[in-house]
């Protein structure tokens, strides 16, 4: 319930336009995607994706160091 309840105000922040930062963990943050030709991998027709905002993560400088830390 107590991770429903974070990842729940992650996502509330993140829908506003916010950054969030966990310190020592990373930073979640929202970019936004501009409109190309994709294409359909079943039939090979191009289509138009439109553009989207979509979540992304950075992990933070003591993630990363305790991952390659050997």
């Amino acid at each position: 319930m107590i991770v429903n309840s974070i990842l729940d105000e992650i996502t509330s922040a993140l829908s506003k336009g916010d950054r969030v930062e966990l310190r020592g963990f990373g930073a979640f943050s929202v970019k936004t995607r501009n409109p190309r030709t994709g294409r359909n991998p079943r039939t090979g027709e191009s289509v138009q994706v439109e553009s989207k905002v979509v979540p992304f993560f950075k992990t933070g400088k003591e993630m990363r160091e305790r991952l390659n830390s050997e």
